[in-house]
């Protein structure tokens, strides 16, 4: 399977098949700390495939990058 870049392709690759590196987009998000919340928001994605359901996540992530901006001001 070829890699699927930023989409909701994590839960996959951590079942077992090799990434040819780290998604830029990841490596991004990781700088601003809410690199967690983001993976929390993709596995919700990839168990339930609405984002209507992942809406704990959705928040939380949106909080996380809330507070980045905050603090970058």
């Amino acid at each position: 399977m070829a890699k699927a870049g930023h989409a909701w392709s994590r839960a996959a690759a951590e079942q077992g098949e090799a990434e040819e590196g780290e998604d830029p987009l990841d490596a991004r998000i990781a700088r601003t700390g809410c690199l967690e919340q983001h993976r929390q928001l993709q596995e919700c994605m990839a168990e339930r495939r609405d984002w209507r359901h992942c809406q704990e996540q959705l928040r939380a992530f949106g909080a996380c990058m809330a507070r980045r901006q905050q603090r970058e001001r």
